[in-house]
């Protein structure tokens, strides 16, 4: 924090400038009032900064949390809102005591951006009541409500509220384009204040504010409604340390030299919100937006995020009479302009043309984002990611018949008796990992071998084996024995052999000594019974010439 005091101090004030529309926008579309988004900037901001791994982050109100609450609040209430936001905060500090911060390094890219795309879109539907000034219909379903609300609006319309939000997000999107670092959304903001004041416009506004932070209080927990918030809670928790950690992380590959502490990061979103309910503040998350503003501006340090946080509360103390006056309107034109900046038209582009599995998982991703919840959402990407992913694994499993020569022991010098053993022994490499997506595939390929007397299974080249692999190389032994051919083993690895050996899968070779270290021991072992049904030349006695066995 000594570093560079006056850069920090300079990126602090600017931050502070982009998040207080911000704060304020997602409080109220998460029906929680805006004094409860500028109590969590403020609290949660403050205590991120402190305790989190990265920093750069910046933390608050975020629109995906947002759009988690929405049904929480309408469903539970404000004070299952606020038990929410206290259970998630003890599930992360879990999470951080537990190490769980490598584990998100695991999330795919298409799940990401199809993620961050279908809350792009939750958000710029959410605000359309508010766009409108009509009272926000009934429904779970965003789309749905922004239906209803343009009925609404159709048969009632109010043009001076419409204009206010298009202008401030016609504004702001003009703006960031032609001068990026100028923060259009407070200006926007301000002008259409003076506008709907000056010309005494019908247009809601957010009303008094409290001019200070409330007294911290456990009133709002009751503990009968546990089990019942739980699954809400697990819910925003994952929320939180996936966009934390998402945050930090872009907030590294802006920089030169900064590493985040992700399991400290996952603490330091714990301790936040587990402060921010006993004030009133919704559940926060590390914010990208307001982390990348940090970044470009010259934050250097966590004294960045403190000033953001500090000049946001100086705001609640001495500017509340003025904040009550903005358009609710402008927020929402504020909150629009967000959901469209959140499109990375690039991002998408380049993940469509990579492959079709990559497009798909984005578009259920974000289809599964506006239909249903967040966690739905994130289970269906998984799972759709993972389902590919098999059959990409599926697909580099290699059954691969390799030649006998280079592995034909010194000693066997007569050339005949090297054609003859190379016609009756046929060694195949297992390439790959052999896992239960590949091992039907491998059993049918490999028990279709040609009619041959041996057959040598190289299995150093295995790189991972599970049960149903193991299960099905036992398998595939039985069925090559059935038809009298003999089966040896070549090159297993330990690890891979102490899990044959627990599945039993290899019990017979063990028994008959037909697993060897490498393919010479088993040809060597081989040729004596190509001579004992006579399909190769019994050899002579050692060091007695090869003519004087014939």
């Amino acid at each position: 924090m000594r570093r560079s005091p006056r850069k920090d101090l300079i990126a602090g004030l600017t931050v502070a400038i982009v998040a207080l529309p911000l704060a304020l926008g997602f409080g109220i579309s998460s029906g929680m009032g805006a004094e409860a988004g500028l109590v969590t900037a403020v609290v949660a901001g403050a205590l991120a900064a402190v305790f989190g791994g990265s920093n750069l982050q910046v933390s608050g109100p975020t629109g995906a949390m947002t759009v988690v609450l929405v049904p929480i609040v309408h469903t539970y209430g404000a004070n299952g809102v606020l038990t929410v936001g206290l259970l998630a905060g003890i599930l992360l500090v879990g999470l951080a005591l537990l190490h769980a911060g490598r584990w998100m390094a695991y999330v795919p890219v298409s799940v990401i951006e199809g993620f961050t795309l279908g809350i792009a879109g939750v958000i710029g539907l959410q605000q359309v009541p508010n766009a409108l000034g009509v009272h926000a219909p009934a429904g779970s379903n965003p789309a749905v409500v922004a239906a209803k609300a343009v009925g609404d609006f159709a048969a009632h319309p109010h043009w001076a509220t419409i204009g206010v939000a298009l202008a401030v997000a016609a504004l702001m999107l003009v703006g960031a384009r032609l001068k990026p670092t100028i923060p259009f959304s407070l200006l926007a903001v301000a002008a259409a204040t003076l506008v709907v004041l000056g010309l005494s416009l019908p247009v809601a506004t957010i009303g008094a504010l409290p001019s200070g932070l409330p007294a911290p209080s456990l009133s709002f927990f009751e503990a009968g409604h546990l089990a019942a918030l739980l699954p809400s809670a697990l819910a925003v928790a994952a929320l939180a340390a996936l966009e934390s950690l998402m945050s930090a992380s872009a907030a590294d590959a802006m920089s030169v030299s900064e590493r985040h502490d992700s399991n400290r990061e996952l603490f330091g979103q714990g301790v936040a919100n587990l402060a921010a309910p006993l004030f009133g503040g919704v559940a926060a998350t590390g914010a990208i937006a307001r982390t990348a503003v940090n970044v470009r501006t010259g934050g250097a340090s966590r004294l960045s995020a403190l000033v953001h946080a500090a000049l946001l509360a100086v705001i609640v103390f001495a500017a509340a009479p003025l904040v009550a006056h903005i358009p609710v309107a402008a927020l929402a034109g504020v909150l629009i302009a967000t959901a469209v900046r959140m499109v990375e038209v690039g991002s998408l582009r380049a993940l469509a043309r990579s492959g079709r599995g990559e497009a798909l998982v984005l578009a259920l991703t974000a289809v599964a984002t506006l239909a249903s919840t967040l966690t739905v959402a994130v289970i269906v990407g998984m799972l759709t990611a993972g389902v590919l992913a098999l059959v990409q694994v599926a697909r580099a499993t290699r059954l691969e018949q390799v030649p006998l020569h280079a592995d034909l022991p010194p000693a066997d010098h007569h050339e005949q008796e090297q054609e003859l053993l190379a016609e009756h022994i046929v060694a195949y490499r297992i390439d790959g990992p052999l896992l239960f997506a590949a091992a039907h595939r491998f059993l049918l390929e490999l028990t279709d071998v040609a009619d041959v007397r041996v057959v040598i299974l190289r299995l150093s080249r295995i790189s991972a084996l599970d049960a149903s692999g193991a299960k099905v190389l036992g398998d595939a032994v039985d069925k090559l024995s059935a038809r009298g051919i003999l089966v040896l083993v070549s090159g297993v690895r330990e690890d891979h052999l102490n899990r044959l050996d627990a599945l039993g899968a290899l019990d017979a070779l063990h028994a008959s000594g037909r697993i060897f270290p490498s393919t010479p021991d088993a040809i060597a072992h081989a040729r004596p019974h190509l001579a004992d049904v006579g399909l190769i030349p019994q050899l002579p006695p050692e060091g007695e010439p090869v003519g004087a066995a014939r």
